[in-house]
């Protein structure tokens, strides 16, 4: 579906209806990241960190979003169609991570299986479970990096006035 989405919007400039075979699955509301990648390099990654639409709607506007609206590339076009690379991934809901000094994040953690969500007043960002054993992070480090991807400062999560959530996540490549 995904590829699909991607596919018509590049070629046709439009979004695809939703299939009407999907399985029930594909209708319950579900947070969801699309990754693109190219030559095994990111070449895009968006998506929907809460479950706020049914999931067959959320991989389709994640898949077009990845492909054409990540600020940090170039919108994808027709000559790259046949390199990329794609992968889904279905989120749990975010739970809030309840500690009673910010040190103690690093005990609520496992890596390789939660990814991380850290928020201070209007600053957000999100890093998936897969990131921090793809790129040999320790907890600390991947608190840090989530903490930069929020443009925080990476120790921001030391603050107490920073949440930190995490949830899991089922990957499909």
């Amino acid at each position: 579906v995904a590829k699909d989405a991607i596919e018509t919007y590049v070629k046709e400039n439009r979004k695809i209806d939703t299939p009407s075979d999907c399985p029930d699955y594909m209708h319950e509301e579900l947070g969801v990241f699309v990754t693109l990648n190219k030559h095994n390099n990111l070449r895009g990654c968006i998506g929907y960190p809460e479950p706020v639409y049914p999931l067959i709607d959320a991989v389709i506007d994640s898949a077009i979003s990845a492909a054409m609206r990540d600020p940090r590339f170039p919108s994808v076009d027709e000559s790259e169609l046949d390199s990329l690379e794609y992968e889904i991934t279905v989120l749990t809901k975010p739970q809030i991570i309840e500690v009673e000094k910010p040190i103690d994040y690093l005990d609520n953690i496992i890596i390789g299986e939660d990814g991380l969500i850290v928020e201070r007043g209007f600053y957000r960002g999100l890093l998936l479970p897969q990131v921090a054993p793809e790129h040999n992070m320790d907890k600390e480090e991947f608190l840090s990096h989530t903490c930069m991807k929020a443009g925080l400062r990476p120790d921001a999560w030391l603050d107490e006035n920073t949440k930190v959530y995490k949830f899991q996540g089922q990957i499909f490549k």
